[in-house]
């Protein structure tokens, strides 16, 4: 394990190798001070949709300056996405083996309307440690942390080559697609979900 400040972005239900870098390093420090950075994992996830895969991102407020503290940065409300993305997530994984397990806690995410994305954030962030019945404090920054005090993952993209395979809902038609959402692993696996989370490959910086 570093022993170095590994310090990560925010994430709404990102890929699986974010969460197994968060849960397997005690070190860990998620930067809310950082400028939010638009079309990342900080506001959207992919699925596997019939068609392929599919990605669903949480609209912000937009405003004047292009730099905003990802602490800042308010959720728009002015059309309805929640019920867009929560009729999504039906389409996708209904028919997924754990997914009536798990859905009344997640389709509270996307009914309660939340100010900030990262409030937003830290909601899913608890559920799925809920679901993975992970018992570890996560830590947040308290100011923007400069580069070189710690292994900085803000940029990253947290994809891996070496995930092991699962089956997926659609993988018959469409074939195994990697670096999806967490949420993807966890219908289709419900608790063995874990066992990937810790696959050492993963949690490889």
């Amino acid at each position: 394990m570093l022993s170095k400040k590994i310090v990560l972005p925010s994430s709404f239900f990102g890929p699986i190798k974010y969460y197994s870098i968060l849960f397997n390093n005690k070190n860990c420090i998620i930067d809310v001070y950082e400028n939010y950075i638009k079309q990342s994992i900080r506001s959207r996830c992919d699925l596997y949709s019939s068609n392929g895969k599919l990605s669903i991102s949480v609209p912000k407020i937009r405003k004047n300056s292009s730099k905003t503290r990802m602490k800042d940065i308010q959720i728009c409300y002015s059309e309805d996405w929640q019920k867009s993305h929560w009729k999504t997530l039906l389409s996708c994984y209904n028919s997924s083996p754990f997914f009536d397990f798990y859905k009344e806690k997640i389709e509270i995410i996307f009914q309660k309307k939340e100010k900030f994305l990262i409030d937003l954030n830290l909601k899913s962030l608890e559920i799925i440690k809920d679901f993975l019945k992970i018992d570890r404090d996560v830590y947040f920054s308290k100011e923007y942390i400069n580069k070189t005090e710690c292994i900085d993952l803000r940029l990253k993209k947290f994809l891996s080559s070496e995930l092991i395979s699962y089956d997926q809902v659609f993988s018959k038609h469409c074939g195994f697609i990697n670096n999806l959402s967490i949420l993807d692993l966890i219908f289709n696996l419900g608790p063995e979900a874990i066992n990937i989370i810790n696959d050492k490959e993963n949690i490889k910086i």
